[in-house]
């Protein structure tokens, strides 16, 4: 019990020394490698802009691909960016919290917060966002099925009253 207490209170201590950051706007990206340094690390390249989606996120996002064969990217989401709503066709998505701290929501459920270690799995055809907690910078690995067809629907902003209102 001592030992999960001494690693809940160094943890929450990391995460709280993160939450406090005052970010500027834009960014080089030894700083934004610094940000995540104090949050775990940034353990693959940052990656290049992801200007492909730049539409989709609310702030700047970077996308690093991990693989030729699979579908699965790096994307680091800077002070707060997140996704709009959006759906994938014919394949699930597969998220893994890398460093910093991040949401994920399903149409109809409560935002879930997302830390690094935790991995959700986003179901096929299912309306959901996901990025950085307010004020947070934040990575995910995301993973898809490597099939025919695969694609994703992009749909409207998350509610900006809703998103600001997530600790």
């Amino acid at each position: 019990m001592e030992k999960f207490l001494k690693s809940t209170i160094i943890f929450s201590a990391c995460v709280l020394s993160f939450a406090n950051v005052t970010f500027a706007k834009d960014f080089s990206e030894a700083e934004i490698k610094t940000e995540l340094e104090k949050s775990g690390g940034a353990i693959f390249p940052l990656g290049e802009p992801n200007t492909a989606n730049e539409k989709y996120f609310t702030g700047k996002s970077y996308v690093a691909w991990l693989s030729k064969d699979v579908p699965m990217g790096n994307v680091t989401f800077i002070d707060g960016a997140h996704t709009f709503w959006h759906i994938h066709h014919k394949s699930c998505q597969i998220l893994i919290a890398e460093s910093g701290r991040g949401y994920y929501q399903i149409w109809g459920e409560e935002p879930q917060e997302l830390l690094p270690g935790q991995i959700v799995t986003i179901p096929e055809g299912v309306k959901h966002w996901h990025g950085a907690a307010p004020n947070n910078f934040f990575q995910h690995i995301a993973v898809m099925k490597p099939v025919e067809g695969i694609s994703t629907e992009w749909l409207e902003e998350v509610d900006s009253k809703i998103f600001n209102s997530l600790k």
